[in-house]
């Protein structure tokens, strides 16, 4: 007689999470914000995706680069300026973006209108507690350079030159 192995049979679940177009943990910071997504939470730290609206004029991140995590940015309104290393590259609403681990790179908006992108790291590792650290931060009346970079080392961000770390937020 024939024993069925449990470890044949695929269990399947509908663990499916749907975001509807303003849906997700909002955080604001002078005319722009960060949207969680894909969190953590829901993909075991493997995965995050977050949605970025910088308003006109605003620095997004200064030059800086990853260890462990690459960054996607899916351009999804306006027009997306990206440094990388030693060039700059203005990504359009379509544009993806893929920059692997140990590629510096930083990102604003140059233009007179609002951009939105589509943020994604792989890994996530719990990426969203780096934005709600920068809007603890960020929100004070003096923001702590010290704490901000303590913030992104723990997040493994490392800026080109920490003197400029800060970002620069448009009111």
């Amino acid at each position: 007689m024939k024993t069925t192995n449990s470890y044949l049979t695929d269990h399947l679940k509908d663990k499916a999470v749907i975001f509807n177009p303003s849906e997700g943990e909002i955080f604001a910071i002078g005319n722009s914000s960060v949207t969680l997504k894909v969190t953590g939470d829901i993909t075991n730290g493997q995965l995050g995706v977050y949605e970025i609206a910088l308003g006109p004029g605003t620095v997004g991140a200064q030059l800086h680069y990853h260890r462990y995590t690459s960054e996607t940015f899916i351009v999804t309104k306006g027009t997306l300026t990206i440094q990388l290393a030693d060039r700059i590259t203005e990504a359009k609403e379509g544009a993806v973006v893929y920059i692997p681990a140990f590629t510096p790179h930083g990102f604003s908006n140059t233009s007179d209108d609002e951009v939105k992108v589509m943020l994604v790291f792989n890994p996530g590792q719990g990426r969203e507690g780096f934005f709600k650290g920068m809007h603890e931060i960020l929100s004070s009346a003096t923001p702590d350079p010290d704490d901000f970079l303590k913030l992104y080392n723990k997040y493994d961000s490392f800026p080109a030159d920490p003197s400029l770390l800060l970002p620069e937020v448009s009111q």
